[in-house]
């Protein structure tokens, strides 16, 4: 379906970037526009070529809105490297939900495993790969 749909739509669309784009003079806000979306072609079609990979990321995009919204709630962290460090412990948090982990268990055991875990195994510990019945 995306093959005889969206991609002639597709085609049409690259093709009219390219005739608007030698029309535009460089360092236009719609050239810059244009040499954007050129530049990540491959990775806007990609979906045509996997049926599993979805058309757009409005999902992604709505599990992460509550760490943007709040991120003025974060602006006083302290420090950047507070800032930093939250911002991984949150991207930790959201991974392990989106892997169907219960954030609590899931960070309860990676840091009581942390000390004894070899620098060789660390990926063990990543959301996507971490298995409660390991522990």
């Amino acid at each position: 379906m995306r093959q005889t749909r969206a991609k002639p739509l597709l085609e049409e669309f690259k093709a009219w970037l390219l005739q608007c784009r030698g029309k535009i003079p460089n360092g236009s806000s719609s050239a810059k526009a244009i040499d954007y979306t050129l530049k990540r072609w491959a990775a806007l079609t990609h979906y045509l070529t996997d049926g599993r990979i979805p058309i757009d990321n409005n999902w992604i995009e709505n599990q992460i809105r509550p760490i943007a919204i709040g991120r003025k709630n974060w602006l006083f962290a302290g420090s950047l490297r507070a800032g930093k460090r939250a911002a991984a412990i949150m991207s930790l948090i959201q991974s392990a939900r989106l892997n169907g982990h219960e954030p609590f268990v899931y960070l309860k055991d990676v840091l009581t495993r942390l000390p004894a875990q070899p620098q060789s195994r660390i990926g063990e510990l990543l959301p996507h790969r971490w298995r409660q019945d390991s522990a």
